[in-house]
């Protein structure tokens, strides 16, 4: 006889599974030690491994990263509403920063083997300023960080922001305010 429960928890946005039903394949993920695909405008790719990827990771608070970077290649300007980030540098040279609340940059030149962390909710990147490739890795501290890319979200909204506003905002003629909201803004996560 079987019994089927309509009752289901659900925590994080996520479902989580029977205790009794849980495999290997609910906490691991195989692929990481393959590169990204780099062949887009920014140069980078983010291979983000999080709750969506490894469903076991719901209520444990962790995310994990792989950063490749081509020579020259940016991990844009953005947040993580909910997460910390701490930055292993592994191979390459990385120019990384972040802008406190109060509007100080904090920066400084990573090479392999070094660490960098960038507090929750803070604007932060990373740019390849090597002529190497670079690979980073990443811990987080949510397993659903959120991720706020700045330039795709100012200018690349939908529906836009009126011109009117970003151009006071950014002190820019209107019309350069219209043609960075006509470009495409590009994800370099995956």
């Amino acid at each position: 006889m079987f019994l089927i429960s309509i009752y289901a928890i659900f925590v994080n946005g996520k479902f989580c599974k029977d205790p009794k039903l849980v495999t290997a394949e609910d906490f691991s993920l195989s692929g990481l030690n393959k590169p990204g695909n780099t062949s887009n405008q920014l140069g980078s790719k983010v291979t983000l491994i999080n709750v969506q990827k490894i469903p076991g990771l719901n209520t444990l608070g962790i995310s994990l990263a792989r950063v490749d970077y081509v020579p020259y290649g940016l991990n844009p300007p953005h947040i993580h509403p909910r997460a910390t980030k701490i930055l292993t540098l592994v191979q390459g040279t990385l120019y990384v920063g972040f802008v406190t609340s109060d509007d100080r940059f904090i920066t400084k030149v990573l090479y392999p083997g070094d660490v960098f962390v960038f507090p929750i909710g803070l604007i932060h990147f990373q740019f390849n300023i090597g002529n190497t490739n670079a690979l980073a890795f990443s811990g987080l501290s949510s397993q659903n960080l959120g991720l706020i890319s700045i330039a795709k979200a100012v200018f690349g909204s939908d529906p836009a922001i009126n011109p009117d506003v970003l151009a006071k905002a950014f002190q820019l003629d209107k019309y350069i305010v219209k043609q960075l909201q006509s470009r495409s803004w590009p994800s370099n996560v995956e």
